[in-house]
């Protein structure tokens, strides 16, 4: 029992440790005076990136917008709640935080997953995979279990201890993610839009 309390204590201070690393707070921010058109009028002044600008996230009923961000070590971008089904969540509420990677479609993903008093907390890390044409931004959140190994056999009892506790990954699931809606194409449609001619 002890050996899984210091495995999960170990877990835990693993990760605060690489949040601490990465710069991402343990709590969101809530920027005042966010919404869907603040937002398309700060991105109509500025040259926008390819990540930057409207999402929809459809397993969460959100609209969120993409911005660049200024953060500490290579956090590039903020992802700012703008509209929710969940009426408790305030819109311009920091709901994540993307760092760049060596590839150049692959970006750290960290996105808030408990409530807190005042907002959200504890950001979950992981992989988000930028589709081609900058359409689709998916990422699969970490699974993980633990087993547990009774050995009942112990002729090396001083060796090979009777219990262990190894945690594993659980296989990978269908990716989540954000759809983009803002900007439209060239066509002057909206992505994703069905095009009737």
């Amino acid at each position: 029992m002890r050996r899984k309390l210091l495995l999960i204590l170990l877990i835990s201070v693993g990760l605060t440790a690489q949040w601490a690393l990465a710069g991402v707070p343990q709590s969101t921010v809530v920027l005042p005076g966010i919404d869907e058109a603040t937002m398309k009028a700060k991105f109509a002044e500025t040259d926008m990136q390819q990540m930057e600008g409207i999402w929809e996230y459809p397993n969460e009923e959100m609209k969120l917008a993409i911005e660049r961000y200024k953060g500490e070590k290579n956090i590039a971008y903020r992802i700012v709640l703008l509209a929710s089904a969940d009426l408790e969540l305030i819109p311009g509420t920091v709901v994540g935080y993307i760092a760049r990677s060596a590839v150049a479609n692959k970006f750290q993903l960290w996105i808030y997953t408990e409530r807190s008093k005042v907002g959200l907390k504890s950001p979950l890390e992981c992989v988000a995979t930028l589709s081609a044409d900058g359409t689709s931004l998916t990422f699969d959140p970490p699974h993980y279990k633990v087993k547990v190994r009774l050995n009942l056999a112990r002729f090396f009892s001083k060796i090979f201890r009777g219990v262990s506790v190894t945690p594993e990954k659980v296989e990978e699931k269908l990716p989540v993610g954000f759809r983009k809606v803002f900007p439209a194409n060239g066509n002057g449609e909206k992505f994703n839009e069905i095009r009737y001619l």
